[in-house]
């Protein structure tokens, strides 16, 4: 039965193509593409067992035809980049030119802001709504964030962390009207698309790099608003697996209060290094103990475990905020 042509996918094309120019070629053109890309084109070669010739010769025609059409170099610019970056060794610098590369910005928006002292971004903008402050500096780097809002009000500040929480993404047109608020002071350009600069994540990627009085000052203000969204917040701050980075006195404190059934249960899907500490900080014959009733225990629910595991972390906050402990959390130095 003769094919017609004009009637077949680029990927069809590409299957008569590579069977009219042999194996060798083949194979080396496979090496080139993505794995999807292999399979969908070998699912119209596996059922050919004839080319006719005038198929042939179109397929091949046209291939001469795009291969002078699109003459030139083909790249991937943002891995061309990446690797270029990459190369230069620094590794400080490649993470925060990437990071500003990755954010979905073409140019950094508001970036006058970035590049300002934190002291006067908090007084430019100390006046502005809450919703605006929020907006704008979930478009920074954490840092600046974090520096910023410890010069801000301190009625405002929570105000603002809990709006920055509360973003997932913000439309063009509102960063546009925010600009134009602030024209005379701020600038930048932005896509047109959505862009992610806010939510949970952010938040917790700033607070980890604020004093840790401040945190809990911030922690406690959103509180009061919306308890939900503050313990999700702390939550982030601080996981189960962190807890492998206290000191042992700490944990010897914060093991006291959980029961043996619990603390089983959150080992359940735990890695090595947690498993470890717990053990180092109990009994031997309680370790044992444990460690017999893991191998023993059947499936359970993936939210069984994190509850079991989330309560433990709550138990280390409570103690943590009464002054008994330190707890290095996200993006803190190991404590030993």
């Amino acid at each position: 039965m003769n094919k017609d042509f004009s009637k077949m996918s680029g990927a069809e094309k590409a299957a008569y193509l590579l069977l009219c120019l042999g194996e060798e070629t083949t194979s080396e053109v496979f090496k080139e593409l993505k794995d999807d890309e292999v399979r969908w084109i070998s699912s119209y070669m596996k059922n050919v067992d004839h080319v006719p010739a005038d198929l042939a010769k179109q397929v091949v025609d046209q291939y001469r035809k795009t291969q002078q059409d699109y003459a030139g170099l083909f790249v991937d610019g943002s891995e061309f980049i990446s690797n270029a970056l990459t190369s230069t060794g620094d590794q400080k610098r490649v993470e925060s030119l990437l990071e500003d590369l990755n954010s979905g910005f073409d140019g950094k928006p508001l970036e006058t802001i970035s590049m300002m002292e934190p002291r006067m971004v908090a007084d430019l903008l100390k006046n502005e709504h809450p919703q605006t402050v929020a907006l704008i500096l979930s478009t920074q780097k954490a840092e600046h964030t974090g520096n910023v809002l410890q010069y801000l009000p301190e009625e405002l500040r929570s105000d603002v962390v809990y709006r920055i929480a509360r973003i997932e993404k913000v439309s063009p047109e509102v960063i546009q009207q925010i600009e134009e608020a602030l024209q005379r002071e701020i600038g930048g350009f932005v896509k047109k698309d959505q862009h992610h600069v806010g939510g949970v994540d952010k938040v917790v990627e700033i607070l980890t790099r604020m004093e840790k009085n401040l945190e809990q000052q911030i922690l406690s203000g959103i509180e009061e608003v919306d308890a939900e969204t503050a313990e999700t917040i702390r939550n982030s701050l601080v996981t189960f697996e962190d807890l492998s980075n206290i000191d042992n006195r700490g944990m010897q404190k914060i093991l006291r209060e959980v029961k043996n059934e619990t603390l089983t249960l959150a080992l359940k899907t735990s890695p090595e290094g947690i498993k470890e500490k717990i053990y180092h900080n109990i009994s031997e014959r309680a370790a044992e103990i444990i460690a017999e009733d893991l191998e023993a225990l059947g499936p359970v629910r993936l939210s069984d475990v994190e509850r079991a595991q989330q309560s433990i972390v709550k138990i280390a906050l409570r103690l943590e905020e009464e002054g008994q402990l330190v707890l290095p959390g996200k993006g803190q130095e190991t404590l030993v």
